[in-house]
């Protein structure tokens, strides 16, 4: 069967999320279809919302920290009424998890809201969709995945492509993201210790409930990202948000982390891959229709041909992707 980039997307446990309990009024297909735009749709309004917020009501690592501290909670608390006695075990599971909260929760976004503060939309969506080439390169070291020369020829192009999206600096921009290129190289790092997170972290969904990881997680990042975040989300001026300022944090917080979360993963236990792969790259164009129709970026032809190389870099790479490395990613890139 031929195989596209949505064999990076793999289906998680989901335990506790049935079929009967999201968008009980459509047909399966329908639902999966609705659950799977719905997703994408989030992360891609996220990179111009996100805009809205930072930096002038609240910092990017505040929004770091009530982004993590809301989800570490609500993950906990379900943890607790829908897999009350599973725990994780062994101390190479506990280090496992310790690692996946470091780079997965806590560095990851540390790494993506600076970038995104301080470079375009679009950039950041295009940079984002990186991380299958990380999964691939994690997988030859920690899994001993077998690189084949399409795949190294995907490496290359989605690097050349990243290359000339992260360097190039148009003069009006320059004046808009005067910082564009640290923030391209926060959006880079950004995507690859997400991939690598995606590597570690499957293993542990495979052999514990989904709730019981991400409760673990999303605790160790937000040990790492709190103390760090803590003084921007203190210094903001709350009683001065207006009501849509308000209304974009709780997006950032409850529909971005959580509501994206649930959807997706209970659409793996149905989607095909190929349907998957169409939802991964619908998620950067998007992000290009939403910032350019609210102002926030230009899309130009440098970036549609940067954006060409990455996306033939990745689906390429994806092609032909063996077990071990497409059980590596659970869902969809996400910031």
């Amino acid at each position: 069967m031929k195989r596209g980039p949505a064999n990076f997307v793999q289906q998680l446990p989901t335990r506790g999320l049935t079929e009967s309990t999201l968008l009980p009024a459509m047909s399966t297909k329908l639902r999966v279809h609705a659950a799977l735009f719905v997703v994408a749709l989030i992360y891609a309004a996220n990179y111009s919302l996100a805009k809205d917020v930072m930096p002038r009501y609240l910092g990017p690592l505040g929004i770091v920290t009530l982004r993590i501290g809301g989800a570490a909670l609500f993950f906990t608390l379900v943890k607790y009424f829908v897999a009350p006695n599973d725990k994780i075990r062994g101390r190479a599971d506990n280090l496992r998890a310790l690692a996946c909260g470091v780079l997965g929760i806590g560095l990851n976004q540390l790494l993506f809201f600076s970038g995104l503060n301080w470079t375009s939309p679009i950039n950041a969506s295009l940079l984002q969709t990186l991380a299958p080439l990380v999964v691939v390169l994690a997988s030859a070291a920690l899994l001993s995945e077998r690189i084949t020369l399409p795949r190294l020829l995907g490496i290359c192009l989605g690097a050349a492509g990243a290359a000339a999206l992260i360097l190039h600096r148009p003069s009006a921009g320059a004046l808009v993201y005067p910082r564009a290129l640290l923030g391209n190289l926060c959006i880079l790092a950004n995507a690859t210790v997400f991939g690598l997170y995606l590597v570690l972290v499957a293993p542990l969904m495979r052999k514990y409930h989904a709730f019981t990881v991400l409760a673990r997680v999303f605790l160790v990042g937000a040990v790492v990202a709190v103390p760090v975040g803590a003084p921007q989300a203190l210094a903001a001026d709350y009683a001065h948000f207006p009501a849509y300022i308000w209304a974009e944090v709780a997006y950032m917080v409850f529909c971005l982390t959580i509501l994206a979360y649930l959807l997706n993963n209970w659409a793996l236990k149905f989607a095909s891959p190929a349907l998957l792969g169409v939802y991964i790259y619908l998620q950067p164009v998007l992000a290009v229709l939403i910032a350019v129709s609210l102002g926030r970026d230009h899309f130009t032809w440098e970036k549609a041909g940067q954006a060409a190389l990455i996306f033939v870099g990745v689906g390429l790479v994806s092609r032909r992707a063996r077990p071990a490395a497409t059980e590596a990613l659970g869902k969809p890139v996400s910031p």
